[in-house]
């Protein structure tokens, strides 16, 4: 048996999750922060059988896909306000950050 974390964009996550449920699997949706963006993203926790793992990667590379977006970056850190003009910045977001971790013990109770 194996976790799979899989942290995509929130507007990827709806889809994702109808697909899921569609091909018979269930997860577990948490609402999630990035660090580099400060914008909301989803994190899924998935519990699967070793041999369906392969099944639900390819639901996620279908379904989340890489997309550019304007951004204004935050203030900088230990830097003068004074001077910091900030101009948007054009940077790919989207796709999925996956993790694929064997389970030892799995109960439903």
């Amino acid at each position: 048996m194996k976790l799979i974390i899989a942290v995509v964009q929130d507007q990827d996550a709806g889809r994702l999750l109808e697909k899921l449920v569609a091909a018979g699997h269930r997860a577990t949706r948490l609402a999630t922060t990035g660090g580099f963006l400060r914008q909301g993203n989803t994190t899924l926790l998935i519990g699967m059988e070793d041999e369906k793992v392969e099944d639900v990667l390819k639901l996620i590379e279908e379904t989340c896909r890489s997309r550019t977006q304007v951004v204004t970056p935050w203030v900088p850190l230990g830097g003068s306000v004074d001077s910091y003009v900030p101009y948007p910045v054009e940077v790919a977001v989207g796709g999925a950050t996956v993790f694929v971790l064997p389970v030892e013990d799995f109960r439903k109770l």
